[in-house]
């Protein structure tokens, strides 16, 4: 039970963090491209749709982690994201660049950024992808649209394990999840 409860948490939690992320981006364009073009990572041409993407991508994760569709491959992509936005950070500070990294609004070229910002702001990114990780071992949660998100009932004649051997009660039971009778001879 309390691993549905930390799935719970964990998805809305990211959720929050895609949705507040993605909302700044998307209603402030000029300043996500900023932020974009101060890592100086990507090729010029690469800034602009990757501004208008970047902001879309985190509202679309927020949404399908909010509402819990998907949430296994919500929280996959998160984590590829997650990762590559540390790797932008780290590359940044690596570099000498002194940028805010723009994940909350702002960003851009600023003066006194040091070693504690990009830190503190890498083990954040990396709190929020220990949330993705565990989200893709235990996506199932209560309040959840994902079809899977429910606790299944399983048909078994092994009465060891809360089973019946009530064929009446197992006929039922498949009934309620086609799935359980797979490979059972009739």
């Amino acid at each position: 039970m309390w691993i549905r409860i930390v799935s719970v948490l964990a998805r809305l939690g990211l959720a929050a963090v895609w949705l507040t992320s993605g909302w700044i981006k998307a209603t402030d364009p000029n300043t996500t491209e900023l932020a974009v073009r101060a890592y100086q990572i990507l090729p010029e041409s690469l800034v602009h749709p990757v501004a208008l993407g970047l902001p879309a991508l985190e509202l679309a994760l927020g949404l399908l982690l909010l509402i819990g569709l998907g949430t296994r491959v919500a929280a996959t992509i998160s984590g590829v994201v997650l990762l590559g936005l540390i790797a932008a950070i780290a590359s940044s500070w690596a570099r000498g660049l002194s940028i805010d990294c723009g994940c909350f609004g702002g960003g851009g070229a600023v003066a006194g950024v040091d070693g504690w910002d990009y830190a503190s702001e890498i083990a954040r990114d990396l709190g929020f992808f220990a949330l993705a990780v565990w989200l893709m071992f235990f996506p199932h949660a209560p309040w959840s649209l994902g079809p899977r998100s429910r606790p299944r009932v399983l048909a078994t004649d092994d009465p060891e394990v809360g089973g019946s051997a009530d064929p009446q009660a197992l006929a039922h039971s498949a009934e309620l999840d086609p799935i359980a009778d797979e490979g059972r001879e009739n």
